[in-house]
């Protein structure tokens, strides 16, 4: 619950809602799995948090969890209390450390290198339920490192679009001040390009980054590598991310995971280019995480950097991003269809 929704449930059923600033600070700032154990919540609390109609906790079980051998990266497999399962990602940078959180069982946008993509979607998650995540993440990174999250990522299993209420239902409890208190610019909600879901994001009151999943400068190539550019073209898509830009005064940020002989020529680095002229745009190259029911491969070294040179030329800004957890099966959706083949 958000911290108003609380407040308003404790009033409903006759308890005063100044304790909620309490209790939401010891679900979401001192993470408690077992509320009944939490000495500073008053005795009417506690009388509430033992009747039967009071929600309880969300609860998720590790099933895996894999370190990588760099020591910056940790992919965690959670169970939900259905038996269903999902992914989280810790990955550490010098100076911060990022949650990449899971928004669906699943995944129904079908992009043909994606882990996720390839199993199908079995259903979204609630808020709770990603909220779940987070805090799962936090608790290890405490106990490990002593630190705290700074970043959080909306680019695990699914499309966070896809279930944008319960997504921005999450992220309010996650950022409010009273709980983890993650800073909003420091929340990207990573999309293969739901228009519809960026021009409400675009609306809403909170000022999340936007990153949008690219891969091709056509229609043609993109859309046979992504099922969603047949509903949402490229042209459609980039005015909605202009409309994003121009109402949160923001930059997007564009990924481009570059596929060995499918979109990582020169001449697709000038199209990307030409494609985002004038934008107030960031883009990132993300050499391919190869999955096991996908032939592709990532491109050289050298081809990256020529093709990072054109958009740098172009006057594009763009980073190529570090790999993390190649050897954890780090990517999306790669740890659950990894142990589901073994089992």
């Amino acid at each position: 619950m958000s911290y108003s929704h609380l407040q308003q449930r404790l009033a409903d059923d006759g308890v005063n809602p100044v304790h909620a600033k309490a209790l939401f600070g010891a679900i979401h700032r001192k993470l408690a799995t077992e509320l009944s154990e939490e000495a500073d919540l008053l005795a009417p609390v506690q009388r509430w948090l033992t009747k039967e109609s009071t929600p309880k906790l969300c609860q998720l079980e590790q099933v895996d969890a894999t370190p990588s051998a760099d020591g910056w990266t940790n992919k965690f497999l959670l169970q939900l209390e259905d038996g269903a399962e999902v992914e989280s990602v810790l990955m550490g940078f010098p100076g911060r450390f990022t949650a990449c959180l899971s928004t669906q069982v699943g995944c129904a946008m079908g992009c043909v290198f994606c882990a996720t993509g390839q199993m199908g979607f079995s259903r979204h998650l609630s808020a709770g339920e990603i909220v779940a995540q987070a805090q799962h993440v936090q608790r290890h990174l405490m106990h490990t490192h002593g630190e705290k999250l700074r970043n959080i990522v909306m680019m695990g299993m699914g499309e966070p679009m896809h279930n944008f209420d319960a997504t921005m239902e999450a992220l309010d409890i996650i950022t409010d001040t009273a709980g983890m208190k993650i800073a909003q610019p420091r929340v990207a909600v990573s999309t293969v390009g739901h228009v519809d879901g960026i021009l409400k994001l675009a609306r809403h009151p909170k000022r999340y980054s936007l990153a949008v999943s690219l891969h091709g400068s056509s229609n043609e190539e993109r859309g046979k590598i992504m099922p969603i550019n047949r509903k949402w073209p490229l042209d459609r898509l980039l005015d909605a991310c202009r409309e994003y830009s121009e109402i949160k005064r923001a930059k997007v940020f564009f990924a481009w995971t570059l596929i060995d002989g499918v979109n990582d020529s020169l001449d697709h680095a000038h199209q990307l280019a030409g494609l985002l002229k004038g934008m107030h745009a960031h883009v990132n190259l993300i050499p391919l995480n190869p999955t096991d029911d996908f032939s592709g491969k990532a491109p050289s070294a050298e081809k990256i950097d020529a093709f990072q040179q054109v958009l740098i030329d172009a006057g594009l800004p763009s980073t190529v991003r570090q790999r993390r957890g190649i050897d954890v099966a780090a990517g999306c959706g790669q740890l659950k269809a990894k142990r589901k083949k073994s089992s």
